[in-house]
Protein backbone atom coordinates (compact mmCIF):
# COMPACT_ATOMS: atom_id res chain seq x y z
CA UNK A 1 0.00 0.00 0.00
CA UNK A 2 0.99 3.44 0.15
CA UNK A 3 1.41 3.56 3.51
CA UNK A 4 3.63 1.16 3.43
CA UNK A 5 5.73 2.38 0.30
CA UNK A 6 6.15 5.88 2.81
CA UNK A 7 7.09 3.66 5.75
CA UNK A 8 9.59 2.49 4.03
CA UNK A 9 10.57 5.83 2.71
CA UNK A 10 11.07 6.94 5.74
CA UNK A 11 13.23 4.70 7.69
CA UNK A 12 15.48 4.70 4.35
CA UNK A 13 15.44 8.69 4.94
CA UNK A 14 16.37 8.24 8.49
CA UNK A 15 19.51 5.92 7.75
CA UNK A 16 22.80 8.20 5.95
CA UNK A 17 25.62 6.77 5.32
CA UNK A 18 24.54 3.04 7.50
CA UNK A 19 23.85 5.47 10.35
CA UNK A 20 20.84 5.59 12.10
CA UNK A 21 19.42 9.06 13.11
CA UNK A 22 17.16 10.03 15.61
CA UNK A 23 13.22 9.45 15.36
CA UNK A 24 10.68 12.45 15.51
CA UNK A 25 10.01 13.73 18.34
CA UNK A 26 6.33 12.71 18.04
CA UNK A 27 7.07 9.00 17.76
CA UNK A 28 9.11 9.35 21.37
CA UNK A 29 6.32 11.33 23.12
CA UNK A 30 3.79 8.01 22.08
CA UNK A 31 6.32 5.77 23.34
CA UNK A 32 6.61 7.41 26.77
CA UNK A 33 2.71 8.03 27.27
CA UNK A 34 2.69 3.57 26.23
CA UNK A 35 5.09 2.85 28.91
CA UNK A 36 2.97 5.40 31.58
CA UNK A 37 -0.08 3.58 30.68
CA UNK A 38 1.47 0.00 31.23
CA UNK A 39 2.90 0.95 34.35
CA UNK A 40 -0.14 2.46 35.35
CA UNK A 41 -1.95 -0.82 34.83
CA UNK A 42 0.73 -2.98 36.53
CA UNK A 43 0.53 -0.88 39.33
CA UNK A 44 -3.18 -1.35 39.58
CA UNK A 45 -3.37 -4.84 39.25
CA UNK A 46 -4.73 -6.05 42.10
CA UNK A 47 -7.13 -3.33 42.19
CA UNK A 48 -8.36 -3.95 38.71
CA UNK A 49 -7.50 -7.38 37.94
CA UNK A 50 -10.87 -8.72 37.53
CA UNK A 51 -12.01 -6.47 35.10
CA UNK A 52 -9.44 -7.64 32.81
CA UNK A 53 -8.07 -4.00 31.69
CA UNK A 54 -5.40 -4.22 28.69
CA UNK A 55 -3.89 -1.71 26.22
CA UNK A 56 -4.22 -0.95 22.67
CA UNK A 57 -2.49 0.06 19.84
CA UNK A 58 -3.42 3.36 20.28
CA UNK A 59 -2.53 3.96 23.27
CA UNK A 60 -5.92 3.71 25.56
CA UNK A 61 -7.22 1.68 28.24
CA UNK A 62 -9.60 -1.17 26.93
CA UNK A 63 -12.10 -2.53 29.45
CA UNK A 64 -13.00 -6.49 29.68
CA UNK A 65 -16.88 -7.50 29.88
CA UNK A 66 -15.84 -9.11 33.09
CA UNK A 67 -17.94 -7.34 35.87
CA UNK A 68 -15.79 -5.50 38.61
CA UNK A 69 -17.48 -7.26 41.26
CA UNK A 70 -16.53 -10.78 39.79
CA UNK A 71 -14.24 -12.79 41.78
CA UNK A 72 -12.53 -14.51 38.71
CA UNK A 73 -9.44 -12.09 39.03
CA UNK A 74 -8.86 -12.37 42.48
CA UNK A 75 -8.91 -15.50 42.82
CA UNK A 76 -6.34 -16.06 40.00
CA UNK A 77 -4.18 -13.78 41.45
CA UNK A 78 -1.29 -14.61 43.60
CA UNK A 79 0.85 -11.79 43.81
CA UNK A 80 0.53 -9.03 47.11
CA UNK A 81 -2.62 -6.93 46.87
CA UNK A 82 -0.87 -4.33 49.52
CA UNK A 83 1.36 -3.96 46.50
CA UNK A 84 4.50 -3.85 49.00
CA UNK A 85 6.89 -6.51 50.93
CA UNK A 86 8.66 -9.12 50.27
CA UNK A 87 6.73 -12.61 51.52
CA UNK A 88 8.15 -12.59 54.81
CA UNK A 89 6.20 -13.84 57.95
CA UNK A 90 4.01 -11.35 60.05
CA UNK A 91 6.05 -9.72 63.10
CA UNK A 92 9.39 -11.53 62.23
CA UNK A 93 7.55 -15.09 63.02
CA UNK A 94 5.89 -13.87 66.29
CA UNK A 95 2.34 -13.57 64.87
CA UNK A 96 -0.52 -16.24 64.53
CA UNK A 97 -2.04 -18.85 65.65
CA UNK A 98 -0.18 -20.66 68.53
CA UNK A 99 2.64 -19.06 68.57
CA UNK A 100 4.34 -18.08 71.89
CA UNK A 101 6.82 -15.29 70.27
CA UNK A 102 9.97 -15.18 67.89
CA UNK A 103 12.57 -18.03 67.80
CA UNK A 104 15.09 -18.04 71.30
CA UNK A 105 12.67 -15.67 73.09
CA UNK A 106 12.76 -16.11 76.49
CA UNK A 107 10.09 -14.88 79.05
CA UNK A 108 10.72 -13.87 82.51
CA UNK A 109 8.40 -14.94 85.45
CA UNK A 110 5.38 -13.53 85.80
CA UNK A 111 5.50 -10.99 88.70
CA UNK A 112 2.15 -10.94 91.23
CA UNK A 113 0.50 -7.52 91.01
CA UNK A 114 -0.26 -6.81 94.90
CA UNK A 115 -2.74 -4.11 93.44
CA UNK A 116 -4.52 -6.66 92.08
CA UNK A 117 -8.01 -7.43 93.42
CA UNK A 118 -7.68 -11.49 92.66
CA UNK A 119 -4.52 -11.24 95.19
CA UNK A 120 -4.36 -13.68 97.43
CA UNK A 121 -1.53 -13.35 100.01
CA UNK A 122 -1.93 -16.67 101.70
CA UNK A 123 -1.34 -18.53 98.34
CA UNK A 124 1.77 -17.17 97.33
CA UNK A 125 3.66 -20.01 99.29
CA UNK A 126 1.58 -22.86 98.12
CA UNK A 127 3.15 -25.87 96.85
CA UNK A 128 0.68 -28.53 95.16
CA UNK A 129 1.18 -32.27 95.10
CA UNK A 130 -0.82 -35.02 93.90
CA UNK A 131 -2.59 -36.71 96.18
CA UNK A 132 -3.75 -40.38 95.91
CA UNK A 133 -5.78 -41.55 97.83
CA UNK A 134 -5.14 -45.24 100.29
CA UNK A 135 -6.96 -48.25 98.45
CA UNK A 136 -9.38 -50.18 100.24
CA UNK A 137 -9.78 -53.92 100.48
CA UNK A 138 -12.02 -54.28 97.95
CA UNK A 139 -9.86 -51.99 95.33
CA UNK A 140 -6.55 -53.45 96.37
CA UNK A 141 -7.46 -56.99 95.33
CA UNK A 142 -8.89 -55.84 92.00
CA UNK A 143 -5.78 -53.24 91.28
CA UNK A 144 -2.76 -56.11 92.62
CA UNK A 145 -4.17 -59.37 91.58
CA UNK A 146 -3.86 -58.42 87.54
CA UNK A 147 -0.08 -57.23 88.27
CA UNK A 148 0.85 -60.40 89.83
CA UNK A 149 -0.36 -62.56 87.10
CA UNK A 150 1.51 -60.47 84.63
CA UNK A 151 4.13 -60.91 86.65
CA UNK A 152 3.77 -64.68 86.60
CA UNK A 153 3.83 -64.60 82.34
CA UNK A 154 7.02 -61.90 82.16
CA UNK A 155 8.86 -62.60 85.81
CA UNK A 156 9.84 -59.08 85.90
CA UNK A 157 10.02 -58.03 89.51
CA UNK A 158 11.42 -54.47 89.09
CA UNK A 159 8.78 -53.50 87.14
CA UNK A 160 6.15 -54.58 90.31
CA UNK A 161 8.05 -52.73 92.72
CA UNK A 162 7.42 -49.77 90.36
CA UNK A 163 4.14 -50.07 89.97
CA UNK A 164 3.13 -51.25 93.81
CA UNK A 165 5.34 -47.92 94.68
CA UNK A 166 3.38 -45.89 92.53
CA UNK A 167 0.29 -46.83 94.38
CA UNK A 168 -1.23 -45.63 97.75
CA UNK A 169 -1.05 -49.50 99.77
CA UNK A 170 -1.41 -47.76 103.08
CA UNK A 171 -2.63 -50.28 105.36
CA UNK A 172 -2.48 -53.09 102.81
CA UNK A 173 0.66 -53.36 102.41
CA UNK A 174 1.12 -56.10 104.78
CA UNK A 175 -1.46 -58.10 102.42
CA UNK A 176 0.92 -57.66 99.06
CA UNK A 177 2.66 -61.40 100.39
CA UNK A 178 -0.59 -62.76 101.25
CA UNK A 179 -2.25 -62.17 97.92
CA UNK A 180 0.90 -62.99 95.87
CA UNK A 181 0.98 -66.41 97.77
CA UNK A 182 -2.57 -67.09 97.59
CA UNK A 183 -2.76 -66.57 93.82
CA UNK A 184 0.50 -68.98 93.60
CA UNK A 185 -1.07 -72.00 95.55
CA UNK A 186 -3.21 -72.62 92.72
CA UNK A 187 -0.39 -72.12 89.91
CA UNK A 188 2.26 -74.16 88.58
CA UNK A 189 5.86 -74.66 90.41
CA UNK A 190 7.52 -72.57 88.07
CA UNK A 191 5.45 -69.76 89.28
CA UNK A 192 5.94 -70.25 93.12
CA UNK A 193 9.21 -70.10 92.37
CA UNK A 194 8.80 -66.62 90.42
CA UNK A 195 6.38 -65.95 93.68
CA UNK A 196 9.14 -66.76 96.08
CA UNK A 197 11.43 -64.62 94.35
CA UNK A 198 9.01 -61.86 94.02
CA UNK A 199 8.72 -61.75 97.90
CA UNK A 200 12.70 -61.71 98.10
CA UNK A 201 13.19 -58.63 96.15
CA UNK A 202 9.98 -56.77 97.32
CA UNK A 203 11.36 -56.90 101.10
CA UNK A 204 14.19 -54.32 100.04
CA UNK A 205 12.28 -51.71 98.37
CA UNK A 206 8.61 -52.08 98.99
CA UNK A 207 7.96 -54.55 101.73
CA UNK A 208 9.23 -54.50 105.29
CA UNK A 209 10.47 -57.82 107.64
CA UNK A 210 7.47 -57.04 109.80
CA UNK A 211 4.70 -56.84 106.42
CA UNK A 212 6.05 -60.02 105.23
CA UNK A 213 5.95 -62.03 108.87
CA UNK A 214 2.45 -60.47 109.21
CA UNK A 215 0.99 -61.71 106.01
CA UNK A 216 2.60 -65.43 106.63
CA UNK A 217 0.67 -65.06 110.37
CA UNK A 218 -2.76 -64.25 107.88
CA UNK A 219 -1.82 -67.50 105.90
CA UNK A 220 -1.64 -69.96 108.48
CA UNK A 221 -5.10 -68.43 110.22
CA UNK A 222 -6.98 -69.00 106.73
CA UNK A 223 -5.56 -72.16 105.35
CA UNK A 224 -8.66 -74.12 106.88
CA UNK A 225 -10.75 -71.66 103.85
CA UNK A 226 -7.63 -72.45 101.72
CA UNK A 227 -7.75 -76.41 102.11
CA UNK A 228 -11.31 -76.31 100.31
CA UNK A 229 -9.78 -74.98 97.03
CA UNK A 230 -6.36 -76.39 97.14
CA UNK A 231 -5.85 -79.62 98.94
CA UNK A 232 -1.91 -79.34 99.06
CA UNK A 233 -2.29 -75.80 100.87
CA UNK A 234 -0.49 -76.80 104.10
CA UNK A 235 2.41 -78.53 102.67
CA UNK A 236 2.48 -75.84 99.59
CA UNK A 237 2.65 -73.01 102.44
CA UNK A 238 5.22 -74.97 104.48
CA UNK A 239 7.45 -74.51 101.60
CA UNK A 240 6.95 -71.13 101.25
CA UNK A 241 7.72 -71.08 104.90
CA UNK A 242 10.89 -72.50 104.75
CA UNK A 243 12.07 -70.39 101.54
CA UNK A 244 11.43 -67.33 103.30
CA UNK A 245 13.61 -68.21 106.03
CA UNK A 246 16.09 -69.43 103.69
CA UNK A 247 15.88 -65.82 101.98
CA UNK A 248 16.09 -64.20 105.37
CA UNK A 249 13.14 -62.45 105.03
CA UNK A 250 11.52 -64.67 107.47
CA UNK A 251 12.89 -64.55 111.47
CA UNK A 252 14.23 -68.34 112.36
CA UNK A 253 11.99 -67.86 115.35
CA UNK A 254 8.92 -67.38 112.83
CA UNK A 255 8.58 -71.33 113.60
CA UNK A 256 9.82 -72.06 117.20
CA UNK A 257 7.11 -69.28 118.06
CA UNK A 258 4.19 -71.13 117.35
CA UNK A 259 5.43 -74.25 119.14
CA UNK A 260 2.70 -75.81 121.82
CA UNK A 261 0.39 -72.97 120.14
CA UNK A 262 -1.05 -74.58 117.55
CA UNK A 263 -4.59 -75.77 117.48
CA UNK A 264 -5.45 -75.83 113.40
CA UNK A 265 -4.48 -79.14 111.84
CA UNK A 266 -3.77 -77.68 108.91
CA UNK A 267 -1.40 -75.34 110.36
CA UNK A 268 0.57 -77.94 112.17
CA UNK A 269 0.90 -79.74 108.90
CA UNK A 270 2.63 -76.23 107.62
CA UNK A 271 4.92 -75.14 109.92
CA UNK A 272 6.34 -78.99 110.45
CA UNK A 273 6.93 -79.46 106.52
CA UNK A 274 8.66 -76.43 107.07
CA UNK A 275 10.96 -77.33 110.01
CA UNK A 276 11.10 -80.98 108.34
CA UNK A 277 12.90 -79.02 105.24
CA UNK A 278 14.72 -76.48 107.07
CA UNK A 279 16.10 -79.75 109.17
CA UNK A 280 17.51 -81.39 106.06
CA UNK A 281 18.70 -78.00 104.65
CA UNK A 282 21.06 -78.40 107.46
CA UNK A 283 21.92 -81.78 108.24
CA UNK A 284 21.78 -83.39 104.19
CA UNK A 285 22.23 -79.93 102.41
CA UNK A 286 19.06 -79.60 100.76
CA UNK A 287 18.80 -76.47 98.44
CA UNK A 288 16.19 -74.70 99.89
CA UNK A 289 16.70 -71.87 97.24
CA UNK A 290 15.60 -75.04 95.15
CA UNK A 291 12.77 -75.88 96.45
CA UNK A 292 10.89 -75.44 93.49
CA UNK A 293 12.81 -76.08 91.03
CA UNK A 294 13.65 -74.18 87.59
CA UNK A 295 10.51 -73.49 85.49
CA UNK A 296 9.72 -74.82 81.91
CA UNK A 297 12.50 -73.20 79.47
CA UNK A 298 14.94 -72.18 82.14
CA UNK A 299 16.21 -75.60 82.75
CA UNK A 300 19.04 -77.39 80.88
CA UNK A 301 18.23 -79.56 77.48
CA UNK A 302 19.96 -82.84 79.11
CA UNK A 303 18.16 -82.83 81.98
CA UNK A 304 14.58 -82.22 80.03
CA UNK A 305 15.74 -84.81 77.90
CA UNK A 306 16.65 -87.53 81.12
CA UNK A 307 13.48 -86.28 82.77
CA UNK A 308 11.44 -87.61 79.07
CA UNK A 309 13.26 -91.00 78.61
CA UNK A 310 12.46 -91.51 83.03
CA UNK A 311 8.77 -90.66 81.92
CA UNK A 312 8.42 -93.06 79.27
CA UNK A 313 10.20 -95.83 81.38
CA UNK A 314 7.38 -95.65 84.06
CA UNK A 315 4.56 -95.57 81.52
CA UNK A 316 5.89 -98.50 79.95
CA UNK A 317 6.01 -100.08 83.54
CA UNK A 318 2.29 -99.07 84.40
CA UNK A 319 1.38 -98.80 81.31
CA UNK A 320 -0.71 -95.65 82.74
CA UNK A 321 -1.18 -92.65 80.35
CA UNK A 322 -3.28 -90.26 82.42
CA UNK A 323 -0.61 -90.14 84.83
CA UNK A 324 1.94 -89.94 81.88
CA UNK A 325 -0.23 -87.03 80.42
CA UNK A 326 0.27 -85.41 83.80
CA UNK A 327 3.94 -85.86 84.19
CA UNK A 328 3.95 -84.50 80.31
CA UNK A 329 2.29 -81.21 81.64
CA UNK A 330 4.54 -80.69 84.82
CA UNK A 331 7.46 -80.43 82.71
CA UNK A 332 5.86 -76.91 81.42
CA UNK A 333 7.85 -77.43 77.71
CA UNK A 334 5.81 -77.57 75.48
CA UNK A 335 8.04 -76.05 72.43
CA UNK A 336 9.69 -79.41 73.64
CA UNK A 337 7.23 -82.10 72.90
CA UNK A 338 8.85 -83.05 69.82
CA UNK A 339 11.71 -84.15 71.49
CA UNK A 340 9.54 -86.79 73.18
CA UNK A 341 8.22 -87.91 70.43
CA UNK A 342 11.65 -88.43 69.19
CA UNK A 343 12.29 -90.28 72.59
CA UNK A 344 9.62 -92.48 72.00
CA UNK A 345 10.20 -93.48 68.25
CA UNK A 346 14.18 -94.21 68.95
CA UNK A 347 12.83 -96.26 72.42
CA UNK A 348 10.87 -98.26 70.06
CA UNK A 349 13.56 -99.44 67.62
CA UNK A 350 15.18 -100.27 70.64
CA UNK A 351 13.64 -102.26 72.32
CA UNK A 352 11.14 -103.17 69.91
CA UNK A 353 13.49 -106.91 68.79
CA UNK A 354 13.55 -107.88 72.58
CA UNK A 355 10.37 -106.54 73.61
CA UNK A 356 7.95 -107.87 71.28
CA UNK A 357 4.94 -106.53 69.64
CA UNK A 358 3.45 -105.54 73.55
CA UNK A 359 5.56 -102.34 73.81
CA UNK A 360 5.04 -101.49 70.39
CA UNK A 361 0.99 -101.17 71.05
CA UNK A 362 1.63 -99.32 74.20
CA UNK A 363 3.39 -97.08 72.57
CA UNK A 364 0.88 -96.65 69.89
CA UNK A 365 -1.97 -96.11 72.44
CA UNK A 366 0.12 -93.28 74.36
CA UNK A 367 1.10 -91.20 71.26
CA UNK A 368 -2.32 -91.45 70.47
CA UNK A 369 -3.79 -90.61 73.77
CA UNK A 370 -1.63 -87.67 73.42
CA UNK A 371 -2.20 -86.24 70.13
CA UNK A 372 -6.19 -86.98 71.17
CA UNK A 373 -6.07 -84.48 74.15
CA UNK A 374 -3.97 -82.01 72.09
CA UNK A 375 -0.80 -82.25 74.46
CA UNK A 376 1.06 -83.03 71.41
CA UNK A 377 0.32 -81.16 67.99
CA UNK A 378 0.45 -82.15 64.28
CA UNK A 379 3.06 -80.04 63.77
CA UNK A 380 5.61 -81.70 66.83
CA UNK A 381 4.79 -85.06 66.27
CA UNK A 382 5.70 -84.13 62.59
CA UNK A 383 9.05 -83.13 63.74
CA UNK A 384 9.71 -85.89 65.88
CA UNK A 385 9.09 -88.23 63.01
CA UNK A 386 11.49 -86.33 60.50
CA UNK A 387 14.08 -86.07 63.16
CA UNK A 388 14.02 -90.09 63.41
CA UNK A 389 14.49 -90.20 59.50
CA UNK A 390 17.64 -87.91 59.32
CA UNK A 391 18.94 -89.85 62.07
CA UNK A 392 17.92 -93.12 60.75
CA UNK A 393 21.55 -93.84 59.44
CA UNK A 394 23.39 -93.49 62.73
CA UNK A 395 20.74 -95.45 64.66
CA UNK A 396 21.48 -98.41 61.63
CA UNK A 397 24.87 -98.81 63.44
CA UNK A 398 23.89 -99.80 66.55
CA UNK A 399 20.24 -101.55 65.53
CA UNK A 400 21.24 -103.33 62.35
CA UNK A 401 17.48 -104.20 61.86
CA UNK A 402 16.43 -100.26 62.19
CA UNK A 403 15.09 -99.75 59.02
CA UNK A 404 13.01 -102.66 58.99
CA UNK A 405 11.58 -101.91 62.28
CA UNK A 406 11.00 -98.13 61.76
CA UNK A 407 8.78 -99.22 58.72
CA UNK A 408 6.96 -101.72 60.61
CA UNK A 409 6.17 -99.02 63.55
CA UNK A 410 4.90 -96.31 60.87
CA UNK A 411 2.49 -98.30 59.08
CA UNK A 412 1.16 -99.24 61.89
CA UNK A 413 0.98 -95.63 63.25
CA UNK A 414 -0.85 -95.24 59.88
CA UNK A 415 -3.37 -97.36 60.17
CA UNK A 416 -4.17 -96.19 63.97
CA UNK A 417 -4.31 -93.07 62.69
CA UNK A 418 -1.80 -91.06 64.16
CA UNK A 419 0.00 -89.97 61.36
CA UNK A 420 -0.79 -89.24 57.77
CA UNK A 421 0.06 -90.65 54.38
CA UNK A 422 2.42 -87.82 53.59
CA UNK A 423 4.60 -88.61 56.87
CA UNK A 424 4.12 -92.21 55.65
CA UNK A 425 5.24 -92.13 52.34
CA UNK A 426 8.56 -90.01 53.87
CA UNK A 427 9.87 -92.81 55.77
CA UNK A 428 13.48 -94.06 54.83
CA UNK A 429 14.05 -97.35 53.80
CA UNK A 430 17.06 -98.95 52.56
CA UNK A 431 17.85 -100.21 49.06
CA UNK A 432 17.16 -104.09 48.29
CA UNK A 433 20.18 -106.33 48.09
CA UNK A 434 20.66 -109.02 45.49
CA UNK A 435 20.66 -112.59 46.59
CA UNK A 436 22.67 -113.82 44.12
CA UNK A 437 25.99 -112.16 43.63
CA UNK A 438 27.88 -113.07 40.17
CA UNK A 439 30.96 -112.77 41.74
CA UNK A 440 30.07 -115.09 44.44
CA UNK A 441 29.41 -118.24 42.32
CA UNK A 442 26.01 -118.26 42.30
CA UNK A 443 25.94 -118.51 46.23
CA UNK A 444 22.34 -116.77 47.95
CA UNK A 445 23.70 -113.80 50.15
CA UNK A 446 21.86 -113.97 53.45
CA UNK A 447 20.55 -110.71 55.36
CA UNK A 448 20.48 -110.30 58.85
CA UNK A 449 16.57 -109.30 59.47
Amino acid sequence: SGDEDNTFTGNVDNEINGNWILAPTGSIHEARLKAKVKRRLRKNSSRDSGRGDSLSDNGDVVRSVVPPTSPKGKLLNRRSRMGKGRGLPKKGGAGGKGVWGTPGQVYDEDKVDVKDPNYDAEQENCIYETVVLPLDEETFEKTVTPIVQEYFEHGDANEVAELLAELNLGSMRGDVPMLAVSLALEAKASHRELTSRLLSELCECVLTAADVEASFHKLLKELPDLVLDTPGAPQILGQFIARAVADNILPKSFIDGYKGRVDCEYARAALDRAAVLLRMSRWTGLRIDSLWGSGGGQRPVNQLIKEVNLLLKEYLLSGDTVEAERCLRELEVPHFHHEFVYEVITAVIMVLESKGNRTLQMILQLLKSFCASTVITVDQLRRGFERVYLDMADLSIDVPCAYSLLEQFVEQSFDAGVIDKKLRDLCPCRGRKRFISEGDGGRLKLESC
